[in-house]
């Protein structure tokens, strides 16, 4: 039997996939499905009959961007795969128990490389973490400091001095990348060990500790402004050059108080201005449950202002600029306006500087941190049920009064204007 041939149906493609948030499936034809989870990492399936029944078979990672290098399958080349499948089955093979078949004989002919192990691992991975970047930085990461020295390795040769050569270069000199890629070695050994692929004990882990030194772990704080200096700030950056997104997304990260990313990836099917109210996802929340932002005239003011911009896949703070142009705002941007500024803090600093106005002007504690959407930890937090929205929402409207002049007096510093 001869192979089949493809429709030329495309029902995807990059910007789309960017765009999609709402976790279910999407279809591309024939079968083929991009699978969007709760935590927003995308994969993709594929569904086919064999001899009436219907079987689901998962095809790897998904990866936007076709042309560029990284973790995961571009549309082509998991249009070519799923076709492959297809061919198959009008052989009358079965791609799902091939695939099955070909795991076993692989455990059969011995154990995987550690770059092998790897991939594996990041797979299994990849579903438990909230953003596809961190499996592209987790892989970069394997890719720059540890593949070159024992990716090549089988999983079960690899022991502690073999670690060391790779740690003890950048124990004390890059300390939390060390720290991070002992602790993602070390669920490469675990995945291994788990599989029946390593009989010893885990390298990396209570072994090293007699081999590398002690270290006494350092709390590093975000730079932020004391919020007296907050209003000259937002008046530097609305005055100065630069686009228009950014000024407007720095003011609503300032009058807000939400984390950097949230801002960026603010999204217009969130927000109802109307009810101004905005709906943060518990998708692109870190405690993962939806945030609701109660919005002050003056960022009510803000998104209306915003509405010209023209974030194609929605975004309220598009992009302005080269490959990015019309997608999320990146935080380099934001930190760079700053920079150029000469303001002494991070984006995300500002949640500091309000925190720290609502403990000296004497607002509530638990209004104030449900503001920050923090979550309240002990007995507290175990009879706490109400998100006081209402409280908040006075709350905001007090600090944005307080931004623009308007409310409790403060020595306001000045910043030049770049």
């Amino acid at each position: 039997m001869g192979k089949i041939k493809r429709k030329t149906v495309k029902r995807l493609n990059a910007g789309i996939i960017r765009s999609l948030t709402k976790p279910g499936r999407y279809g591309d034809g024939e079968g083929l499905y991009l699978v969007v989870s709760r935590n927003g990492t995308k994969s993709w399936v594929q569904r086919f009959q064999i001899n009436g029944k219907r079987h689901d078979i998962g095809l790897g990672s998904c990866r936007v961007n076709s042309e560029r290098e990284g973790i995961g399958l571009g549309l082509r080349e998991v249009r070519k795969l799923a076709l492959e499948n297809l061919t198959m089955i009008h052989e009358g093979r079965n791609p799902l128990a091939e695939k099955r078949q070909a795991a076993d004989d692989a455990r059969q002919f011995g154990p995987p490389t550690f770059e092998e192990a790897a991939r594996q691992t990041l797979d299994s991975l990849r579903p438990l973490w909230r953003s596809p970047k961190t499996g592209r930085q987790w892989w970069q990461s394997m890719q720059r400091h540890v593949l070159p020295a024992i990716g090549g390795e089988p999983v079960d040769a690899i022991e502690v001095a073999d670690l060391l050569r790779i740690l003890a270069p950048i124990w004390n000199a890059k300390r939390e990348t060390a720290g991070q890629l002992r602790a993602n070695m070390g669920k490469v050994f675990e995945w291994s060990i788990a599989h029946g692929y390593r009989t010893a004990s885990n390298p990396a882990g209570l072994g090293l500790d007699g081999a590398l030194p002690k270290r006494r772990r350092r709390r590093e704080h975000r730079t932020a402004l004391h919020y007296r200096e907050v209003p000259a700030a937002l008046d530097a950056v609305a005055d100065g050059p630069g686009s228009e997104a950014v000024k407007l997304a720095l003011r609503f990260v300032a009058l807000t108080a939400v984390r950097t990313a949230e801002a960026r990836k603010a999204a217009w099917p969130e927000i109802d201005l109307d009810a101004r109210v905005w709906r943060i996802p518990a998708n692109r929340m870190k405690a993962e449950r939806e945030h609701r932002v109660p919005l002050s005239d003056a960022a009510v003011e803000i998104l209306e202002r915003a509405k010209v911009l023209g974030g194609a896949p929605g975004f309220v703070f598009p992009s302005p600029h080269g490959a990015r142009r019309g997608g999320a705002l990146s935080e380099h941007a934001m930190l760079k306006r700053l920079k150029d500024l000469e303001i002494g803090a991070t984006v995300h600093g500002f949640r500091s500087s309000f925190r720290d106005w609502c403990a000296e002007t004497g607002k509530p504690r638990e209004v104030a941190e449900a503001a920050l959407a923090h979550v309240v930890g002990g007995t507290e937090g175990a009879y706490f049920r109400s998100d006081l929205f209402e409280r908040r929402r006075a709350l905001m409207q007090q600090w944005a009064d307080y931004l623009a002049g308007e409310g409790e007096a403060a020595n306001v510093v000045s910043f030049d204007r770049a």
